[in-house]
């Protein structure tokens, strides 16, 4: 695989993973639930990419591209810190069910499908 395919195949996935977070973060149930769906399916998507794919494309297509682009780290990062001052048990509970799921999720399709 050219350098230029690993691009490609990272550009397309990233977007793909952007337009479904967005989409989520955007729906009615508010950007908290958003990005916690986003980060636990996204979670479960990488662990079945990484049990199932092996072909290096389709890692950087899917895993890189669109579970790192649904995932998001940073703005769970940012939530937290601006929930904190407000309501400080309420971000550490968010930020805490964020890291559980996230991981059982992983955790779970590794194990299914590895």
């Amino acid at each position: 695989m050219t350098w230029g395919w690993a691009v490609l195949a990272v550009a397309v996935g990233g977007a793909a993973g952007a337009v479904v977070r967005l989409l989520l973060v955007s729906g009615p149930w508010g950007r908290l639930r958003g990005v916690l769906v986003a980060n636990t399916v996204g979670s479960a998507g990488l662990g079945a990419v990484v049990a199932l794919v092996e072909s290096p494309v389709v890692m950087l297509l899917l895993g890189t591209g669109v579970c790192g682009a649904l995932t998001t780290w940073s703005t769970l990062a940012v939530q937290t810190a601006q929930l904190g001052p407000r309501a400080p048990g309420f971000a550490a509970a968010y930020l805490l069910l964020n890291l559980v799921l996230g991981l059982g999720a992983a955790l779970l399709t590794l194990t299914l499908l590895g």
